[in-house]
């Protein structure tokens, strides 16, 4: 009994070694295991899930150069309204947003100033026929030597200045919108319209009523949207890859709908401090301009070239926690398939297939499982 208990300690001791010891062998197992551990499944698995076996294949992806800007019009679709005569607000409807047509008016003006301009119209005008009849008279004297040369000279100095005068507040009527032809000593007015110089839509409206306008204040502004185009901001590392003509595919933000354009101008100014290049680019569909506003930021992306690369189908390859895998087919029988999971690196990506960038680790030969791996890998 003595000499039991002094052994007990000791085998006691061997024990917990040989448990720990297959504890170790247990757990290097687990690890060979998770790296190389095998998905069966079933024939009658496989024909109920409709997975699909199927191999590498040479698809063709657009090489594409990601970059940001925004919605915008051209120049000449911008206006800046102000008159060309000073004078008080009389009548101004407009609300911003309101769509407006080339020729609307505005607003209108008065001041009695504009009297003034109409009165020495038609002061001009009437001088103008007596003048002309005396200067042509007086052309035929001096021809026959009827009358002296200074009596002429001086019948067409007149004729000329007034008539330089009488077109000279002809156009000026014109541009306070007043008819010359339609002024009588009756009909003599205070006010004058401004029209509107482009079809558009109002975007600022600064006049009030009763607001003096000088004709350097700006009333409102217009802006038509129907040539709306696409600012691009492109590093000018990718200057050189940048041509006219290639596509591109453009989202607002926060929206996934996809909208196509193409290049059509390169600027050939760098910012000294962005080092970025403008693209100019026009819509594919100039209808679809009415469902954006100028100054809309967008995601783009420009199409540079197209290459052709080993791939798989979209389903072939399954994400899981910023990493991404496939399923290899490792054995195969008449009940049963068995698959091994494989981390990949992918590339670009279209509807249908998906770029392998490490496909040159595979045998070309290798069998996967191309539609169906996404629930077996999740599980």
């Amino acid at each position: 009994m003595k000499r039991f208990i002094n052994l007990f300690p000791i085998i006691v001791a061997l024990i917990f070694a040989s448990c720990g010891s297959d504890q170790s062998v247990i757990n290097e197992s687990s690890e060979v295991s998770n790296e190389t551990e095998k998905m069966v499944v079933t024939q009658a698995q496989f024909e109920l899930s409709n997975m699909i076996i199927g191999s590498f294949s040479n698809e063709s992806f657009k090489k594409v150069i990601k970059t940001n800007g925004s919605l915008a019009v051209p120049p000449e679709n911008k206006a800046t309204i102000s008159a060309y005569f000073g004078g008080y607000v009389k009548d101004i409807s407009l609300l911003q947003g309101q769509q407006i047509k080339k020729g609307q008016t505005l607003f209108t003006l008065e001041n009695p100033e504009y009297i003034q301009v109409q009165q020495d119209f038609l002061e001009s005008k009437s001088q103008l026929a007596y003048l002309k009849s005396d200067y042509e008279r007086q052309k035929e004297l001096s021809a026959d030597n009827v009358s002296s040369k200074k009596v002429f000279l001086k019948a067409e100095s007149d004729y000329k200045v007034t008539q330089a005068r009488y077109e000279s507040l002809k156009k000026k009527l014109q541009l306070m919108n007043i008819d010359p032809s339609a002024i009588t000593a009756s009909n003599l007015r205070t006010t004058i319209s401004v029209k509107a110089p482009i079809s558009g839509y109002v975007t600022s409206v600064l006049a009030t009523k009763g607001l003096y306008l000088n004709p350097s204040d700006i009333a409102l502004t217009i802006m038509n949207t129907e040539h709306l185009h696409i600012e691009l901001n492109i590093f000018e590392q990718d200057l050189s890859t940048i041509k006219i003509g290639q596509e591109v595919s453009f989202k607002m933000m926060n929206n996934p709908t996809q909208y196509n354009a193409k290049v059509y101008l390169i600027n050939k100014a760098i910012d000294p401090e962005k080092r970025t290049i403008k693209v100019h680019c026009h819509l594919i569909d100039e209808k679809e301009s009415e469902r954006f506003t100028p100054g809309m930021y967008v995601e783009a992306e420009i199409f540079t070239s197209i290459a052709s690369t080993a791939a798989l189908p979209v389903d072939a390859v399954v994400s899981v926690e910023d990493k991404t895998y496939l399923l290899e087919l490792v054995e195969k029988s008449d009940t049963q398939y068995s698959f091994i999971r494989k981390e990949v690196e992918i590339g670009q990506s279209n509807e249908q297939f998906v770029e392998i960038l490490n496909a040159g680790t595979f045998n070309p030969e290798t069998k996967i499982l191309t539609k169906g791996a996404f629930n077996l890998i999740q599980e």
